[in-house]
């Protein structure tokens, strides 16, 4: 049974810092990624890293402050988050593809967790 369990959530004082982990069980993943969601918004892309790692991607709103990682050898994929804005606020949910491509689009994916939240004060 595949799992995806993420952790690492919680609040935080705005330019402070986070660290996600994602820990995925139960089958092969390629391509993993992390979202959020808002209230009252639909889930966006944040970040998303190929099997490898030797590519990443990252939405324009957190470019510069966040980084992906993964470690294949422990099937976690990690989103450090620096500089943190009220504006990232939101439910962060890490998905993971069956294909080794980063997909911008939360259809393109076959699993998800369950989700952790992130609260920033301002």
């Amino acid at each position: 049974q595949v799992q995806l369990v993420e952790s690492g959530g919680g609040l935080v004082q705005a330019g402070g810092s986070l660290r996600l982990s994602c820990a995925a069980s139960g089958g092969t993943f390629y391509a993993m990624s992390w979202f959020r969601q808002a209230p009252g918004k639909a889930r966006e892309f944040v970040a998303g890293i190929t099997w490898s790692g030797g590519r990443t991607y990252y939405a324009g709103s957190v470019k510069g402050r966040s980084t992906i990682s993964r470690d294949n050898a422990k099937n976690t994929v990690y989103l450090q988050m620096n500089s943190l804005k009220a504006e990232d606020t939101a439910v962060y949910y890490c998905a993971a593809s069956r294909g080794d491509a980063i997909w911008l689009n939360p259809e393109d994916y076959d699993y998800w967790g369950q989700g952790t939240q992130v609260t920033v004060s301002s």
